[in-house]
């Protein structure tokens, strides 16, 4: 067990923060002054430091370069009215972080490490987060292992970091998707589930196949029929049929348990909308489309938030949607953005303050 006060801290001597121009931020480019960094040796974690933002020095028969061991996630702070920071939903990160971590024969990351230590690296750089509509501090947790040897095995020894990088928008304008039906995101007792690097690194030829084609990202169906929808390349889905709320179901474990779509159909439900979450078939959102019962089909993520997609298509079927006139997506990220930023309150208890 390593406690907060366990946790060294040596601090820059000058921050990059004064020529540093929160104008046309673009997602993931920059990083703060400081990073936290711990090592995993002999069964227990060590060296846990803050320290300033630096290159790591890493052998080429690193373990995690081979063999692809390796886990993330990504979580976000944001600053209120008052300027005080708060994280929104580490502990439901955290909670994920291990799953993945238990997946993929990681070992698991203590809560004073992953979200007292990331508190503290917040608290050291909270002048980095922009108090800006849509904007906010990205926060990169991320483990891999660390042996120095080719063998296909689990690593004995694992590094563990976490970084941050002011952001603005992620998807600057509503999307245009392309339902995948030929290429496999996941498959049940696959890692579909855990928040793996590898997942993200089968997903880039399919998307850049269908970015070729004009679009932004794929959605991915089911591996066996190719018909029941999953998820986004970086989000969730959520499509809204007449009063009802759908979100393919995570029984599969196929897809990933998004902690905003988990946040956006709560409130959804608050909302009045019956929440299912259940396999969807794209017969039944073609369907729903064809009878004018479609309202709207829209992303989650911790990048974007919500991201209305304004054209689906699926063969040489397209479904197009008037995205400006849409109330039901713009109500829940507006309602989301209120209670990061601390104009609405927060009844869930998802904020935490740094």
């Amino acid at each position: 067990m390593v406690a907060t006060t366990d946790i060294t801290v040596n601090k820059v001597e000058q921050s990059k923060l004064h020529e540093f121009s929160f104008e046309n931020l673009p997602f993931g480019k920059y990083f703060t002054d400081h990073m936290l960094e711990a090592d995993y040796e002999n069964g227990e974690w060590k060296n846990v430091e803050i320290k300033p933002y630096q290159p790591l020095l890493l052998s080429p028969s690193l373990v995690a370069l081979h063999y692809g061991q390796a886990i993330f996630e990504g979580i976000k702070a944001y600053k209120d009215k008052k300027g005080e920071a708060s994280i929104f939903r580490p502990h439901d990160n955290f909670k994920r972080f291990n799953i993945s971590a238990e997946r993929m024969a990681m070992p698991q990351v203590p809560e004073e490490i992953f979200v007292e230590g990331m508190k503290q690296l917040i608290a050291l750089d909270k002048n980095w987060i922009p108090q800006k509509a849509d904007h906010s501090l990205y926060i990169r947790p991320v483990m891999f292992a660390s042996d120095e040897a080719i063998g296909v095995r689990p690593s004995d020894t694992y590094k563990f970091l976490i970084l941050l990088s002011p952001t603005g928008p992620y998807y600057s304008a509503p999307m245009r998707i392309y339902v995948e039906e030929q290429y496999v995101r996941a498959v049940a007792g696959g890692v579909g589930f855990a928040k793996t690097a590898g997942n993200y690194a089968a997903s880039l030829y399919p998307t850049a196949v269908a970015k070729q084609k004009g679009y932004d990202q794929v959605l991915w169906t089911d591996a066996l029929e190719h018909k029941y929808l999953q998820e986004i390349g970086t989000m969730n889905l959520v499509v809204i049929i007449r009063d009802k709320a759908i979100s393919p179901d995570l029984k599969s474990g196929t897809i990933l348990d998004g902690v905003t779509r988990n946040s956006v159909l709560t409130l959804l439900k608050e909302a009045g909308f019956t929440v299912e979450e259940r396999p969807i078939s794209i017969d039944e959102v073609i369907d729903a489309y064809k009878s004018g019962t479609l309202r709207e089909v829209f992303g989650t993520g911790t990048a974007a938030t919500i991201s209305p997609i304004k054209e689906l298509r699926y063969k040489d079927f397209v479904m197009t949607f008037e995205t400006e006139k849409w109330e039901v997506s713009p109500m829940i990220k507006k309602w989301l953005d209120d209670i990061h930023e601390g104009r609405r309150e927060d009844k869930y208890g998802w904020m935490v303050k740094v």
